[in-house]
């Protein structure tokens, strides 16, 4: 049973484990290594932990604290420091839900490929395979096509699976499903690297991985790409950390926590290059293939060219398909459940309905939404709400954060909070992140995204796709945040004005 009515966590650890599965996903399995490789080797990691450090960390001590100090999810602790910024508080949370209804479905793809994996279904074309036979991919986003039955039933067991690990409650359902999962998560890859680095070639992989190209890290857009990889992996300006933090005890070693949570998720993340890239170079090696035309990144990576790879696995090549999707599996629920309470957590604390009635009727809309996912024009779509949500919406929500906090309610106070409570002090460097250094990095970032937008549409889409699948969507969401905020709380909440 848990200790509080609202809900808390039963350890610190349960906590810990809960903050890195939010944060390790499916981006430092597929996407972390392709940029490390072509961001120039061992080299891109100055940059990244450089990134993780200013930015990343501070903004998960800034989340965390703040649900802690409020007792309460992101609508809450941002009414309660200023209503004013109560749409910021929502604003977080839906674009979780929004990256929540493809999320799920990626996830539905690696649960099918553990099945697939039993026989290699895939065969020897793997990229027919999975862009013809799987996806069923059709001419474009407004080309739906059928509904693929595979992509339904696995993304509706997913959307099971995190209703009834939220339903079950913090400690009860996050918790415990975070002890199990996480541990798995670590020791599958852990193998599945072990396995990789003793494969013959395996070499080849780690060199193009780990040799440093220390010119390219002058490249401005090198800069850019760590701080754009450190911000989505560790799922900050989405309202997550806020909702775990108001769970917390009220003594609770907020620095510490954040900390950890910010080294595990790089170091997985590096671990996850090493499994991937060992493997590619036995593959590059097996079949005669130069090394720059086996690698790939995000989905083909891990849809197309893994799939090549274990079928060249001299012994048991289902046992590291298993793995290999294993940790897509584990590393997409820890952080699709911690979507899901997210935005629950902010109906329930701001209305006082049930917390069963309220997880379920989330996961209901929005499994109804993640069907069109489920078809042809699927992963058209996807593609495009992706790339929007999150290099306008988050990134922005984030910009928003720090403004907020940085220059009208204080980031000093919310320094002198989790310093009284945490083993060691930071001292007002972590002001001046907050306040100058977080909202410089994100409107770089904004604005880069934005050029590269007008110079040339994101992937050569149709403009109308674009518009309202993109556009239009980045501002719904910020407009239900603003109509969200009208809704009646279950209880008087008192505000403050210039201070949190």
């Amino acid at each position: 049973m848990e200790s509080e009515a609202r809900g808390q966590w039963g350890s610190r650890i349960g906590f810990v484990l809960a903050a890195i599965g939010s944060a390790v996903g499916l981006g430092n399995i597929w996407r972390f290594p392709y940029l490390t490789y072509k961001n120039g080797g061992g080299a891109f990691l100055i940059p990244y932990l450089i990134a993780v450090l200013t930015v990343g960390i501070p903004l998960i001590m800034l989340e965390v604290s703040l649900g802690h100090k409020s007792q309460g999810s992101a609508p809450v602790a941002f009414s309660k420091a200023d209503k004013r910024f109560s749409w910021l508080g929502w604003w977080q949370p839906l674009n979780s839900l929004v990256i929540l209804v493809y999320y799920s479905v990626i996830i539905g793809w690696a649960l099918n490929y553990i099945v697939f994996s039993f026989t290699q279904a895939w065969g020897s074309d793997t990229n027919s395979f999975f862009y013809k036979s799987f996806l069923g991919i059709t001419s474009g986003p407004f080309d739906i096509g059928g509904f693929r039955w595979p992509i339904f039933i696995a993304m509706t067991v997913i959307w099971f699976l995190n209703w009834f690990i939220v339903y079950s409650g913090v400690q009860s359902g996050i918790e415990r499903a975070n002890k199990i999962m996480m541990p798995l998560l670590f020791l599958m890859m852990l193998v599945l690297m072990i396995r990789g680095v003793t494969l013959p070639g395996a070499a080849v992989g780690l060199e193009q991985y780990l040799h440093p190209d220390f010119s390219k890290i002058l490249n401005a857009q090198v800069w850019i790409d760590a701080f754009g990889q450190a911000f989505f992996s560790l799922s900050v300006a989405m309202g997550v950390y806020c909702a775990y933090g108001s769970y917390l005890p009220r003594k609770s070693d907020i620095t510490n926590n954040a900390f950890i949570t910010g080294f595990a998720d790089t170091g997985f993340a590096f671990l996850s290059g090493l499994a991937v890239f060992s493997i590619l170079g036995f593959m590059s090696t097996q079949s005669g293939v130069p090394f720059t035309e086996v690698v790939t990144q995000s989905i083909g990576l891990a849809f197309v060219a893994f799939p090549q790879g274990i079928g060249m696995m001299p012994v048991v090549p289902w046992l590291f398909g298993l793995l290999f999707f294993g940790c897509l599996l584990f590393g997409g629920l820890t952080s699709s459940i911690s979507m899901v309470e997210s935005f629950s957590a902010g109906i329930i604390d701001k209305t006082g309905y049930n917390r069963k009635a309220v997880v379920t009727w989330t996961c209901f809309l929005g499994w109804l939404v993640s069907m069109v996912f489920a078809t042809g024009a699927g992963l058209y779509i996807l593609d495009i709400v992706d790339h929007f949500i999150n290099a306008y919406g988050v990134v922005l929500a984030g910009l928003a954060e720090a403004v907020a906090i940085g220059w009208f309610l204080g980031p000093e106070k919310l320094r002198q909070h989790f310093n009284a409570i945490s083993d060691f002090r930071i001292g007002p460097w972590w002001d001046f992140l907050i306040k100058y250094w977080a909202p410089l990095i994100m409107i770089v970032m904004g604005l880069v995204n934005f050029a590269a937008e007008i110079q040339k549409p994101y992937e050569g889409y149709p403009f109308l796709a674009l518009f309202l699948l993109g556009w239009l969507v980045v501002a719904l969401v910020l407009v239900v945040a603003f109509l969200l905020t009208k809704m009646k709380p279950k209880g008087s909440v008192t505000t403050s004005k210039g201070g949190v």
